[in-house]
């Protein structure tokens, strides 16, 4: 049988009692406003009916009233004729303002042409020109690697470039983000690296005090921010060290370029060493769009770069990992491609503890249990496939799941690194004293559960574009979309200074 419902009735004595309070209280309330002078307003009584000339009196307060409402809609439509007034005049402003910079426009037209023909800060020519900067400048190259799939966040055009380039600049590996993958899987990783290049363990800190936050309002702040272990860096020292060791034997101020494929850590790694916010980070990709220098110390200088762009010639899980175009930019299609890449590389029961979703058949039917999992909907409940495919690329770009690949079973170094380019990069370092900073390192960061972790397959080098020439047709097609735009706007400002005039 059904409970039934608690009445809400009262009992006499009670709602007598309450009713008793009440009037005491606004006895209370009129008394103290009595004491301090406030009385209540008393109503007009209007003319008595037994008042002589009662009529009379009337009419006259009836005049008064329609004399007063004249007056206010007369002060109406003094006021809307100057506000006409003052917008006729601003209008001819704005005319003169426009021939004049049609003036100016027909005069400009070369100085126009020329700034069309520089492109975007944000497309792929200016970014690869940025890069390049970067590598040039750089007397030590630190290539960060994702410790979840650091094979994959190699570029061998990039590795060939440096080692190739003739100017004694020396490569590093940096493999960042290690409190994602477990102590053994990462250690194997470092002993196959090592064999190749140097590498360095690390881990950036993830709250850093920004460089114009004054110390005062930090010390406010610090009692509403949990400041736990993700927040810690490690090996920051070792890698410190190490280009301190190049810096003595080089005798001079060193520039280290901090390069690598989107959402690696390449900033967070710079505000690490440097100890306060100096770069911009954040979730998503191509924060970073030009070179930005960051003095660590008097022998030191920190050189941050646009990402890598990645080859359109690479598969769609390297693409949907390593593009450096963000997940809201996209279609759809390249979206969930990207997607059921990532899902086909991964073990299905790991995915389905990991995400804690029922069994599914496909890509598909996984998404749209993650989306109703997640509550990402349309309208009338349908689950949005499409925006769901974008979170979880972002948590797999970023460091929100943790998942781990297997070095190659047999160490073979790509064809550029020869023996004598291995021993080139590996001069001025000292091997052991590195091997053994990286077992500290990994010792000290809190790994994930091996069981917790997801097994991934990795897909192996991805191909990047790093010369300015190779991008050439990405940069044409941006130049004449930009050109007709301008042709547009240029029309459009020509024809509204016409209707005003």
């Amino acid at each position: 049988a059904e409970l039934r419902k608690a009445s809400k009735r009262l009992t006499c004595h009670k709602r007598y009692k309450i009713q008793k309070k009440i009037r005491e209280h606004h006895r209370k309330v009129r008394k103290e406003a009595k004491k301090r002078g406030h009385r209540k307003p008393k109503k007009d009584p209007g003319i008595p009916g037994a008042a002589p000339f009662k009529e009379e009196l009337l009419r006259e307060a009836e005049q008064r009233k329609q004399r007063l409402e004249a007056l206010k809609q007369k002060q109406k439509l003094n006021r809307q004729k100057e506000h006409e007034k003052k917008r006729k005049l601003d209008a001819k402003k704005n005319a003169a303002k426009i021939t004049e910079t049609a003036k100016g426009k027909e005069s400009s037209h070369k100085s126009k042409a020329e700034i069309r023909r520089q492109p975007h800060k944000n497309s792929h020519k200016s970014l690869c020109r940025e890069l390049q900067k970067v590598i040039e400048a750089s007397d030590v190259v630190l290539e960060v690697l994702d410790a979840r799939d650091p094979m994959g966040c190699r570029c061998p055009q990039l590795e060939q470039a440096v080692t190739c380039s003739g100017d004694g600049k020396k490569l590093v590996l940096v493999l960042n983000k290690i409190d994602l993958v477990p102590k053994e899987n990462l250690q194997k990783w470092l002993d196959y690296l090592n064999k190749e290049l140097p590498t360095v363990a690390f881990k950036s800190a993830t709250l850093m005090k920004d460089k114009s936050m004054p110390d005062l309002v930090t010390k406010r702040r610090r009692a509403h921010v949990d400041l736990s272990s993700s927040t810690e860096c490690f090996g920051s020292k070792c890698l410190l060290r190490l280009l301190q060791e190049y810096a003595t034997t080089q005798n001079k101020v060193i520039q280290v370029g901090v390069v690598g494929f989107p959402n690696v850590g390449k900033s967070s790694i710079i505000n690490s060493l440097k100890g306060v916010r100096a770069c911009n980070v954040g979730m998503t990709r191509g924060v970073t769009v030009s070179m930005q220098i960051v003095h660590i110390d008097k022998q030191r200088k920190m050189l941050d770069s646009p990402s890598i762009i990645a080859a359109p010639s690479n598969s769609a899980l390297a693409l949907a990992l390593r593009s450096i175009t963000d997940t809201e930019e996209p279609d759809s299609a390249a979206v969930l491609e990207g997607a059921d890449a990532i899902l086909n590389h991964c073990s299905k029961q790991q995915l389905m503890l990991c995400y804690t979703i029922p069994d599914f058949r496909n890509t598909e039917e996984f998404l749209t249990l993650l989306a109703q999992k997640r509550g990402v909907l349309k309208k009338g409940g349908i689950p949005d496939i499409e925006n769901i495919a974008k979170v979880l690329l972002c948590d797999w770009t970023g460091a929100r799941i943790s998942y781990h690949s297997q070095p190659p079973e047999s160490q073979t170094p790509p064809p550029y690194l020869t023996e004598d380019k291995i021993a080139e990069m590996w001069d001025s370092f000292n091997l052991k004293k590195l091997e053994q900073e990286n077992t500290t390192t990994v010792q000290a960061v809190k790994s994930p559960n091996p069981a917790s972790s997801i097994i991934f397959q990795s897909a192996g080098m991805t191909n990047g574009t790093i010369e300015v020439n190779q991008v050439t047709e990405e940069a044409t097609e941006w130049e004449d979309m930009q050109t007709s735009n301008e042709g547009e706007e240029e029309e459009e400002d020509f024809t509204e200074s016409d209707e005003e005039e």
